[in-house]
């Protein structure tokens, strides 16, 4: 299992439980993740962080000062 930080902006979008679906977003030289349709995005990843699956299930939500960090499991 894998374990990956979203940044979420409003509350209620997802909760622990929900399975979930990610795309991939190339930088160059690096690649991130959005919880789709646009609910949340990942941080930067670079080549050997890849994700290679993209359906994972949310394991917590967390509230923090600039917002809300889901937390997903991904079976990689």
């Amino acid at each position: 299992m894998r374990e990956m930080e979203f940044k979420m902006e409003r509350e209620g979008l997802v909760k622990p439980g929900d399975k979930i679906t990610v795309s991939e977003g190339v930088l160059p030289s690096s690649w991130y993740y959005t919880i789709e349709p646009a609910i949340a995005m990942s941080a930067n990843y670079g080549n050997r962080e890849r994700l290679s699956v993209r359906e994972g299930v949310v394991t917590q939500v967390r509230t923090d000062e600039s917002g809300y960090t889901v937390v997903a499991e991904f079976d990689e």
